[in-house]
């Protein structure tokens, strides 16, 4: 089963292959990292500036042109549709209730900054004090809940810029 590789040069697609190693562009290598390139009969110099094997992204220089390319498998377009690639994060926004239950006790103020971690209200359900701690650094934009409130499951109850 041959893999299809996808190269992106500056975010752009431009390039699909079942086997790189096997397409009609033909190299020859001149340096350490220099290389002679040939394809459809035009004459290319290639120097490999920098790489970095974990997120696929290469620098080269081509005719004194330099270029960011990123070369994808299909694992790795998998991987990203589904959320999963190496450092994305989604940004949390929002706090909502875990399950339905009372307000006991809001420990931040809008325009708040808290860090990731910080305890920012406490949450009464099933006879017990559940503390909602913050995702992530940011500022607090809105409370959308006071002190003794009853809440439903999924209420948004703390807003982030």
């Amino acid at each position: 089963m041959n893999k299809t590789y996808q190269l992106k040069v500056g975010g752009d697609a431009v390039f699909e292959s079942e086997n790189l190693l096997h397409t009609n562009i033909n190299s020859a290598k001149t340096g350490i990292d220099s290389y002679h390139v040939l394809k459809d009969n035009t004459s290319y110099e290639a120097k490999l500036l920098s790489k970095d094997f974990n997120t696929k992204n290469y620098i080269v220089s081509v005719n004194g042109n330099t270029y960011t390319v990123n070369i994808q498998t299909d694992l790795d377009n998998l991987i990203n549709k589904l959320g999963f690639a190496l450092n994305s994060t989604k940004q949390v926004n929002s706090i909502k209730a875990p399950m339905p239950g009372l307000i006991l006790d809001i420990v931040v103020a809008v325009g708040q900054e808290v860090q990731e971690n910080d305890n920012l209200l406490i949450l009464e359900a099933m006879k017990m004090e559940n503390n909602l701690t913050s995702p992530r650094a940011g500022k607090i934009k809105a409370i959308n809940v006071s002190k003794g409130a009853t809440v439903d499951k999924g209420l948004v109850l703390i807003e982030f810029e």
